[in-house]
């Protein structure tokens, strides 16, 4: 067991393994919705421990990956202007826009600085008030709530200098795109602890009833995986559906109260773009209309314009769970963590990047 040896409970990981070795009688497909997941399960082989009749695939879990070009092209031309410091998490900055990315900006004068936290960025605009401070917002429903008090703080404190450009992304909605798509092979999802732990997990259930879907929530451990993964191939299996939690220590059923109060006053849903996928309805989240001043897509008039993905990149199917970065033509070759084509190969989260760095022996040969 030398790929959970290293984490608590090896005797624990090896009987949930003979439990579901004894349990799988079928055919069952599984994906896991969160990058942290992907890379967990992926760097500890546990996909090549399950019983072969068991296929994890990947999800759209990786907020860095799913952020739209469009979106990445507006933080660079954002970042270009003079009067702009454009501020944003270490991830961003190596993902790739349509020609360039935020390090390449910034290699060239242009004021870009990562940041920690969002109110890093509000102290920023206040020290600077000659400038235009601009947050990269992105992320699922883990660090919305984060994003929605600086923009709120700002606000009580007359900051007006400080705006943010948000790009923010909800797991529902993905989770019923997927399972409506056509072509949708996917049976049983593992949901996220973290963002679970913000949100909690009653929305989730319309979803399951409705599409007959297990649904269980679990972490980032190694253990972690095999439990959800043993719960939602048992409900499988008994032929049942709704939402389990495999997460309790985090997780409850409700979720943040007071963060979700704070999200609900700052930011209202509206469709949402991911790269790789396209616009999902209801799936973002825009400030409202009292924090619109606040909008860096409205301060500064940003058009939408035509961007082109790389036609190599299979990052789209890769995150709807149709295919694996392995067999990817340009996978480990043309797209690389040092000259990536697609997000996916760029984030530490992203499918690509961690099966380059652990897979890499898996791709197919050019």
């Amino acid at each position: 067991m030398k790929y959970v040896d290293e984490y608590r409970g090896e005797a624990e990981a090896q009987q949930l393994l003979r439990a579901t070795e004894r349990l799988v009688t079928r055919p069952w497909t599984i994906m896991e919705i969160c990058g942290g997941q992907t890379h967990t399960l992926v760097k500890y082989g546990i996909d090549h421990l399950l019983p072969p009749l068991v296929t994890l695939v990947h999800g759209p879990g990786c907020p860095v990956c799913v952020t739209s070009l469009a979106m990445i092209d507006h933080a660079i031309a954002l970042a270009r202007r003079p009067e702009v410091i454009l501020t944003s998490f270490g991830d961003m900055l190596r993902v790739p826009g349509s020609s360039d990315d935020l390090l390449s900006v910034k290699a060239l004068g242009g004021d870009v600085r990562m940041v920690y936290s969002p109110l890093d960025a509000v102290a920023l605009a206040k020290r600077n008030p000659d400038r235009q401070v601009v947050f990269f917002a992105v992320g699922f429903e883990t660090t919305a709530p984060a994003n929605a008090m600086a923009v709120r703080y700002a606000h009580k404190q007359g900051i007006t200098n400080f705006s943010i450009l948000s790009s923010h992304v909800l797991v529902p909605p993905a989770i019923e795109a997927i399972l409506s798509s056509e072509d949708n092979t996917v049976q049983g999802f593992l949901a996220a602890g973290h963002v679970n732990a913000i949100m909690g997990y009653q929305e989730y259930e319309p979803l399951a009833e409705r599409f007959k879907t297990p649904i269980v929530v679990t972490g980032f451990e190694p253990l972690d995986l095999l439990q959800g993964i043993y719960q939602t191939l048992k409900m499988l299996e008994e032929g049942r559906w709704g939402v389990e939690n495999a997460y309790a220590r985090a997780v409850t059923r409700a979720g943040n109260l007071p963060a979700q109060k704070v999200l609900d006053e700052v930011f209202a849903p509206c469709d949402r773009a991911w790269r790789g996928i396209g616009v999902i309805p209801q799936s973002g989240l825009r400030l409202r209309p009292e924090y619109a001043g606040y909008d860096a897509q409205q301060r500064f008039a940003l058009a939408e314009t035509g961007v082109v993905e790389s036609p190599l990149c299979i990052a789209g199917q890769i995150m709807q769970g149709r295919a694996k970065p392995p067999a990817c033509s340009a996978f480990g070759t043309l797209c690389t963590p040092e000259k990536p084509l697609g997000a996916p190969m760029v984030s530490s989260e992203g499918a690509c990047a961690a099966y380059y760095q652990f897979r890499a022996h898996e791709a197919v040969k050019k």
